[in-house]
């Protein structure tokens, strides 16, 4: 290889020595092996590609979830001297254009994505021109099904690498167990001798489930804030909650503050920076807030309500004691919100009608076998949420009944910087006749204009792509000014695999599976937290590292308190008569309603869905939630109220 790298590792970063599993995740990947590094959060696995990208000839694309994630490492990568950039919806078009002009000019050493940037048309002509040496994929258990966070998108990585001609990979992430830790490796070929795991265990962090009565929780909560003298972090479910929880804090003197995706983006920002720079001790969010915050004395994460599964707890009590200090994870543990957590599961899974609608739209709207897909307006008329309805897409890829052909924008608007006169002047005759062309068929109000893509096409011909190229380079040299707008999907599709009569119900089967699976991995977090053994070995167990001590002696359980999760209250039920009214008026209300459906078409899914305050999207644009007896059975669970609206008829 030839190069030094704990020399690389000083002159660049400052740091003396790599931490475990980087120095050999780092020389495999020089070494032209892609490779998969599975670290405890908060133990460097971002250094793995960002010092072998200084050392790679061409550019490192980085695949992550999130902006906040982005804009940290690209703020680190800034002070250590290191070109990196991320395209991203908060560019303006000019920022756009010279990340891109960074790039293209080989500048820019590490460019940061999130994966649905590669649906966008004009991201992909760009990358497709760019000699690009690493695909990097953080947070990478999102492409396996097996894993806790599966994101759809995520699944057709493996097809982008591909197509790219991407020579070397590296999956990153903190949360594996052995059937997702395969699945990942097995997606991207690589080689079981380049999974590079480094120990689970975290001797610093001292884990606790505390059994407590709701009535009592938060002044559990204000005594364990109390106890502790640095930041913290409290976990919630509810955007409610989280307000509530953060307000009862404050009365109490803790400087605490709320975070959920509910707030604009600018308040989430200034809410965690105030956090970063201690001017706020406690932040009280969902799971929204975490990814990308590297606070290094976080001292205390508690879980006021159950996390959503095993992979969560352990990403989130990740966030404590980064500087290896003593600090706190404790959950404060009952049954009462064990049907939220659950509800969130039976709420993604779409009905068969919807599923049916879906396959009959593609049927109805195929043209040359070929479907155009717009996600938010299929979402709201087949009443599947947009989550699920993108695993639709993937498993519809996957049996081979549609193949993404590209994504386009359905609205290219442009306005001119230069009169047309000089920018024509620029270009040879043959090109000021296809330009002339272009800004024939656009029709402009006032200064802005709308172009045409049809017309254009049935007058001259002109191939999309070249029109698109065009337009972008008009945009690059700041002739024109350019917006794009609703993405749309194009498919090519299978006529005679769209037509099997089993399709609708193979792929109802499927998400009844996936929801099984979610039911129970949320009963595998109940025993966890009921376990008599400890609780650091059976985590460490669970995500394969059996290296972790048998008693670690810093657990609930290794001091003798076993937890016993109970409901606090019995869950109550409303009268039978309360609840067929309530079905009675949803019923009559949504046959009268001018977006809403037959009585005949209303499933017992549907009613379950409204007793138990669960929103899809033919709630949302039918007002649905002002209704009476809306999330009456709230706190209780799914199946069960399931079978009360059969035996009551509907």
């Amino acid at each position: 290889m030839g190069i030094d790298l704990h020399l690389s590792l000083k002159q660049w970063f400052g740091f003396d020595s790599f931490r475990s599993g980087q120095h050999q995740t780092i020389a495999q990947l020089l070494e032209g092996y892609s490779s998969l590094a599975i670290f405890p959060t908060g133990s460097g696995k971002s250094l793995c590609y960002q010092l072998s990208a200084i050392h790679l000839p061409h550019l490192t694309l980085v695949v992550s979830p999130l902006l906040a994630l982005m804009k940290d490492q690209l703020a680190f990568l800034s002070k250590k001297g290191i070109k990196a950039a991320s395209i991203d919806s908060t560019l303006t078009p000019e920022q756009n254009k010279q990340v891109m002009a960074d790039v293209r000019s080989g500048d820019t050493k590490i460019l940061m994505v999130s994966v649905e940037r590669f649906k966008n048309e004009r991201f992909r002509q760009f990358i497709e021109s760019v000699s690009v040496s690493m695909l990097v994929v953080d947070e990478a258990h999102c492409i396996s099904e097996w894993g806790h966070n599966f994101r759809p998108d995520y699944l057709k990585l493996p097809t982008y690498r591909q197509e790219l001609n991407i020579p070397l990979v590296l999956l990153l992430t903190a949360t594996a167990t052995k059937k997702v830790k395969h699945d990942m490796a097995e997606r991207f070929n690589i080689m079981r001798n380049h999974v590079v795991q480094t120990g689970f265990y975290r001797a610093n962090l001292d884990l606790a489930v505390l059994p407590v009565n709701e009535k009592d929780k938060k002044e559990q909560l204000l005594h364990l804030v109390q106890e502790q003298s640095g930041s913290g972090i409290v976990y919630v479910t509810l955007q409610q909650s989280a307000e509530q929880v953060a307000e009862y804090l404050k009365m109490n003197n803790i400087n605490a503050a709320a975070y959920h995706a509910g707030f604009e983006n600018d308040r989430r920002v200034e809410i965690q920076n105030d956090f970063m720079n201690d001017k706020t001790q406690v932040v009280v969010a969902t799971i929204a807030f975490g990814m990308g915050i590297d606070k290094s004395n976080i001292r205390f994460v508690i879980h006021y309500d159950l996390p959503k599964s095993i992979e969560n707890y352990s990403q989130e009590i990740g966030r404590a004691g980064r500087d290896g200090l003593a600090s706190y994870c404790v959950t404060l543990a009952n049954l009462d919100g064990i049907n939220t957590v659950e509800n969130f599961v039976f709420g993604d899974t779409p009905e068969q009608a919807g599923i049916e609608y879906i396959i009959n739209n593609i049927k109805q709207e195929l043209h040359f076998n070929q479907w155009e897909l717009q996600i938010t307006g299929l979402s709201n008329a087949s009443n599947v949420k947009q989550l699920p309805l993108k695993t639709l897409l993937v498993q519809l890829e996957l049996l081979g009944v549609i193949k993404p052909l590209y994504a386009y924008f359905a609205d290219f608007k442009f306005k001119f910087l230069q009169s047309k006169e000089t920018i024509l002047s620029n270009f040879t005759l043959e090109r000021q006749i296809f330009l002339s062309a272009i800004f024939s068929h656009t029709q402009f109000k006032k200064i802005w204009g709308n172009l045409n893509f049809d017309s254009l096409f049935q007058e001259y011909g002109y191939d999309r792509n070249r029109v698109v190229s065009a337009l972008d380079y008009l945009a690059e040299k700041e002739l024109i000014e350019l917006e794009t707008k609703r993405i749309t999907e194009v498919f090519n599709v299978d006529v005679s695999l769209l037509n099997d009569p089993k399709l609708a119900t193979g792929l109802y089967l499927y998400y009844i599976d996936k929801e099984q699976k979610e039911v129970k991995r949320i009963a595998t977090l109940i025993r966890f937290f009921e376990l008599k053994h400890c609780l650091s070995r059976n985590l460490g167990l669970y995500f394969d590292d059996a290296a972790t001590p048998e008693h670690c002696g810093h657990c609930s359980v290794c001091r003798g308190k076993v937890a016993k999760l109970r409901h606090s209250i019995k869950p109550q039920w409303p009268s039978d008569s309360l609840i067929v009214d309530s079905l009675t008026v949803l019923k009559k209300h949504l046959a009268a309603a001018k977006n809403g459906i037959k009585e005949s078409e209303i499933t017992s899914g549907i009613y379950c869905r409204f007793l138990t305050g669960i929103s899809v999207p033919l709630f949302a644009r039918n007002k649905v939630k002002k209704l009476n007896g809306f999330a009456c059975c709230e706190n209780l669970r799914y199946g069960e109220v399931l079978q009360k609206i059969k035996k009551l008829g509907f």
